[in-house]
């Protein structure tokens, strides 16, 4: 006994693309571009570095900072370190982001003096 033949599929017409329509002019401004996801604002990242900083020198320099809360030298006495760190915040962030935010001042107030305002 034979198996009856295989019939091959029906084919299928291909359909015509869909002519272009014009695209209506918006009223309002597009929105700006999504971030993708786990990329964060230029301004969070700005903010995380200058805490980053701030708290490495905390960190690294307990007695320093103590010793600077307790005279109330800690200008003087993180001067150096505080310019480096200025450095790398504004070639990471870039100079408009640097001085137009209080990001960096905000943490040296908030780290490294404790919440004191001394910066």
């Amino acid at each position: 006994m034979m198996p009856p033949p295989v019939q091959p599929p029906p084919t299928v017409a291909p359909q015509p693309l869909p002519t272009p329509q014009a695209t209506p002019t918006p009223t309002e401004p597009a929105a700006p571009p999504a971030r993708p996801f786990g990329q964060p604002d230029p301004e969070s990242r700005a903010r995380r570095l200058a805490r980053a900083l701030i708290s490495d020198l905390a960190a690294y320099n307990p007695e320093r900072q103590q010793q600077g809360l307790q005279e109330g030298r800690l200008k003087e006495l993180f001067k150096d370190d505080l310019k480096k760190s200025w450095q790398e915040y504004v070639e990471q962030v870039g100079l408009e982001m640097a001085k137009g935010t209080p990001f960096f001042r905000d943490a040296l107030n908030e780290i490294l003096s404790k919440g004191t305002r001394v910066f």
